[in-house]
């Protein structure tokens, strides 16, 4: 029986481990770990699954004629792609390329075809010959309005007469000038020189006291020159020499027409003029 003590501290019965018991569950354990043991064995042992994939006659570890034969291959390629893009663009051009035919080339085109007359008017050589007799033509009516020379005006009458009587493509540059003023002499002389080497155009001058201009255009306005055209107006330049100064030379004068417009520069002259001059001197 038990005292107060022992179930105040706990009976000793609850401090008591039976060896039997503790065998007993030894042996249980045991028992079980042979078992998963024996389980473990008889379970065949998953193998690991392998992929393997078909060769396709290359392989990515060659040597060095492998890596030319490779860089090769991928150079004909480029090639090839590049070749491709260029024939597609070029087809692309001509697709977005507008072509346009008037009716007139078509008819132009079966004249060509129906009439062998028409084509051989219309040859390069048939019309190159047109061309240069045409230009002779021009040049001999050219001709008839040759001057040469500087022509002195006597009176207003006769200046009228210089603009208004002469042909419609003659240019006509006059000068206005009077005697001892700086610059007119000058200007006469260049005038004389440039009649010469522009033949077709029409050089005139007159004195300042005979038109009837003022007193202060006779001191401040000379010398003068008038370009007229067709009856028109087409160059007003007084008082030139503030421009050329006092002293100039008839290139001075020449150049400064040129640069206006006012006289044809003989380095733009075209070539089949050239041509016809050069075939007159001969024939001369």
């Amino acid at each position: 029986m038990a005292t107060l003590e022992d179930k105040i501290l706990g009976e000793k019965s609850q401090y008591y481990c039976s060896s039997s018991s503790e065998d007993e569950g030894n042996d249980s354990a045991s028992s079980d770990n042979e078992g998963e043991a024996s389980n473990a064995y008889d379970m065949p042992a998953k193998q690991p699954s392998m992929d393997f994939s078909e060769w396709d006659g290359t392989s990515s570890n060659t040597g060095p004629k492998g890596v030319i034969r490779d860089w090769q291959r991928f150079k004909q390629i480029e090639n090839e792609k590049r070749a491709e893009q260029e024939k597609e663009r070029i087809e692309l051009m001509k697709k977005l390329t507008l072509t346009c035919r008037s009716t007139l080339d078509d008819e132009r085109e079966k004249m060509l075809e129906t009439d062998p007359e028409f084509a051989e008017l219309m040859a390069d050589e048939f019309l190159l010959a047109y061309q240069k007799q045409r230009m002779r033509e021009m040049i001999a009516k050219a001709e008839k309005l040759r001057f040469g020379s500087v022509i002195n005006l006597e009176d207003a009458e006769q200046y009228l007469k210089a603009i208004d009587g002469e042909d419609k493509s003659v240019t006509i540059i006059i000068h206005i000038y009077q005697k001892d003023v700086p610059g007119c002499t000058a200007m006469n002389g260049c005038l004389i020189n440039l009649a010469q080497e522009y033949p077709f155009v029409k050089f005139c001058r007159i004195l300042a006291s005979v038109v009837g201009v003022s007193k202060h255009f006779k001191k401040e306005g000379v010398p003068a020159l008038l370009v007229y055209k067709g009856g028109q107006i087409i160059g007003n330049f007084v008082h030139i020499t503030n421009t050329l100064g006092d002293d100039f030379y008839a290139s001075d004068v020449e150049s400064f027409l040129i640069e206006h417009g006012l006289l044809r520069d003989k380095n733009c002259v075209p070539s089949i003029i050239q041509s016809n001059e050069d075939d007159d001197s001969d024939s001369d």
